[in-house]
């Protein structure tokens, strides 16, 4: 969802704000920046290949624009292997630079559920070649998001069910207490190598029972405590 911007400004009419909405009210949520923590449910970094207790969870980017919100997902051109990665958002309400572990959660505004939507064959090419990941994870739409829940409301969860279900049946299942690093953790992190400014958006991981996904699927899935979110691939 775009907000609208005045153009008179413009030499040309620029894109409207991407935002979320906020639950139970008419206010939008503007998106700054959208990090994505890798690898950071010990069991889906197995199932990719990879040693949890050897390689710590990373962070890359989507963009701002690739959320949508209006429950349908496109499929993608260029691929032909498209899986889904059900993970909790964290929104940021106030930035910061080398936030401190300990005070971390007072930057953090609300919570919300996503889809890390990525083009497996595209990242698995480059990931050989040794690119960059945009192609595979930075696509248009690859961000289904639900609302945002203030903070103030459900608190900071801590424990609760990541699942997801592909046409009534469940693939993905785990806890947030599961995670490898924790939300202040990547807080405190993240902020060490880039500012971070009301409006970041962090995706905080995805649990084991990543798939592929075609054209005509249901995609239902949430955090428990959160929200959940409800996807048609078309």
């Amino acid at each position: 969802m775009n907000a609208p911007l005045d153009t008179t400004a413009y030499v040309i009419s620029p894109p409207g704000i991407p935002t979320l909405p906020v639950a139970g009210s008419d206010k939008l949520f503007p998106i700054h920046r959208i990090y994505c923590v890798g690898r950071n449910y010990a069991e889906h970094a197995i199932e990719m290949g990879h040693d949890p207790n050897k390689e710590p969870p990373f962070f890359f980017q989507k963009n701002p624009d690739n959320v949508i919100t209006g429950g349908s997902f496109p499929y993608p051109d260029k691929s032909k292997d498209v899986h889904y990665e059900l993970e909790m958002l964290v929104a940021i309400g106030k930035g910061g630079v080398n936030i401190p572990v300990e005070s971390a959660m007072e930057h953090v505004w609300g919570y919300g559920v996503g889809l890390d939507m990525t083009r497996r064959d595209l990242q698995g090419e480059a990931k050989k070649l040794g690119r960059p990941w945009e192609v595979g994870k930075a696509f248009e739409a690859s961000a289904p998001c639900s609302a945002l829940v203030p903070a103030s409301q459900i608190g900071h969860p801590t424990d609760g069910k990541v699942w997801l279900k592909v046409n009534g049946e469940l693939r993905q299942s785990g806890d947030l207490n599961q995670m490898i690093w924790k939300v202040p953790e990547m807080i405190s992190y993240l902020s060490g190598l880039f500012t971070l400014v009301p409006g970041d958006i962090i995706m905080s991981g995805t649990p084991a029972g990543v798939g592929a996904i075609v054209r005509g699927d249901r995609m239902e899935g949430g955090v428990d405590g959160v929200g959940t979110l409800d996807v048609t691939v078309v």
